[in-house]
């Protein structure tokens, strides 16, 4: 095998992309720093180690996430399926088991005939050939500042999250009840956990999130910049007394069994894994001291004997500024034979991070063929992310998540037909995607 597709990460997007160079019958070299240069943040030296939720976000029919999702089953993604496979109960949300979908990763890639595993750590850009960044939002300064050189633009950071996690036999269930918004469940039986908090109890809370003492910044306050989508409790409360309760405590569609009433405030907390021994506090990402989290958390009604598995934490998230620097191919404009995908990318989320390392991987593979890339259709989830990320305006820019925000609009005779149902204009956005999709993969199959 003559081409060599070389991959830096061994995250979500970079394992993605080593499965897709593979299926190309091409060779693919990943690299991997981890056990030899450790993050703050992974546990394990296991590849596409999750850690923040498990939660690769919704699976409720002809909503945005669930339309990615879709789209990348259609293309053989090989994470979605082992996510699939190490699936826990959460609601309509596709959740993991995080050690069992590490280990399965691992275990394909390595045992792929046609991917080699460097465990090293890159301090410079792959030269020569096809290479595809995937480090992540915990690139290590050294390679980041070769980034930062090839690109010609400095290192933008902003803190990412990590939810905490308690131990289930810890949780009180004569307080916490199993239930879905609006009860929509895939299984009633394995709902989230819901810690209901009354007026004083929602006061009380507040009060003391916002007097917690904090965890100092790695770098100066001033530099620090919240994914608006994942911001700490502390930002959350700082906003507002309420905002909290309009936020991650929002007890919209939840009756607690034991008033028949709508909880104040409500606590969600999702299964981790398949043992179901242990639970993550959804959206409750802070950046208290840990003594400090479980005096606060334990405030929160059926969490008051809360053992907790993990603390949350803040980690560094780096990223390029890539509407300055990218085109719909996820090529450097400068050099377009290096390639991003994932975080650094600029996009928020597992399964964008996933979606971007199938469209690189198969944009190497057709460079390293001596093809010409072809972008996704712009009416597909993944085009419409790709068109995202090469063409927001660089002033400001932010990673993103998939919403329907990002996909085109219907012609006029279709919003005109819909527009007093916005389920059916969702569902219509979907099918015209999976069909323009399947016209895509048909003429350009192998590109």
């Amino acid at each position: 095998m003559a081409h060599t597709v070389h991959i830096v990460g061994g995250g979500l997007a970079g394992c993605e992309a080593a499965w897709q160079v593979a299926r190309a019958g091409l060779r693919a070299v990943l690299y991997e720093m981890r056990p030899g240069r450790p993050t703050p943040a992974h546990k394990t030296d296991r590849l596409a180690e999750l850690v923040c939720s498990n939660s690769l976000k919704s699976e409720q029919e002809n909503t945005a996430p669930w339309l990615l999702k879709q789209e990348l089953r259609r293309l053989g993604s090989l994470l979605i399926r082992l996510a699939d496979e190490s699936r826990v109960p959460g609601g309509h949300a596709l959740t993991v088991d995080r050690e069992v979908f590490a280990e399965e990763v691992t275990r394909a890639i390595t045992s792929e005939p046609c991917i080699e595993v460097r465990r090293e750590e890159l301090t410079t850009v792959p030269q020569g050939g096809v290479a595809i960044i995937a480090t992540g939002p915990l690139t290590s300064d050294a390679l980041a500042a070769g980034i930062a050189c090839l690109t010609g633009s400095e290192r933008l950071f902003f803190y990412d999250a990590i939810s905490p996690i308690v131990h289930a036999d810890s949780i009180d269930r004569s307080v916490a009840f199993r239930a879905s918004r609006y009860g929509k469940s895939l299984d009633a039986s394995h709902d989230y956990l819901n810690c209901p908090l009354d007026q004083e109890q929602y006061e009380r809370f507040v009060a003391a999130v916002l007097s917690a003492e904090s965890v100092e910044a790695h770098i100066p306050e001033d530099c620090c910049r919240y994914f608006e989508a994942c911001l700490p409790i502390e930002e959350l409360a700082l906003r507002g007394r309420d905002t909290l309760r309009f936020g991650p405590m929002k007890p919209t569609g939840l009756i607690d069994p034991r008033t028949g009433r709508r909880p104040y405030a409500v606590v969600q907390l999702r299964q981790e894994n398949l043992r179901a021994d242990s639970y993550n506090l959804v959206g409750f990402q802070n950046h208290m001291r840990f003594a400090e989290q479980a005096r606060v958390l334990r405030l929160i009604p059926g969490l008051e004997k809360a053992e907790f598995v993990r603390f949350g934490q803040i980690h560094r998230n780096t990223y390029i500024n890539a509407p300055a620097l990218l085109d719909e191919t996820l090529q450097l404009k400068q050099n377009p034979a290096i390639l991003f995908a994932g975080q650094i990318s600029g996009v928020e989320g597992y399964v964008e991070s996933i979606a971007t390392g199938l469209m690189a991987g198969r944009h190497a593979a057709a460079l390293a063929g001596g093809n010409e890339p072809r972008p996704f259709p712009r009416e597909t989830a993944l085009g419409s992310l790709c068109r995202y990320i090469s063409g927001a305006d660089p002033s400001g820019y932010q990673p993103a998540n998939i919403t329907f925000d990002l996909l085109p609009p219907l012609d006029e005779e279709a919003r005109r037909r819909f527009r007093h149902d916005r389920r059916a204009r969702h569902a219509e956005i979907c099918r015209r995607a999976l069909e323009k999709l399947a016209r895509f993969t048909t003429v350009h199959v192998g590109a």
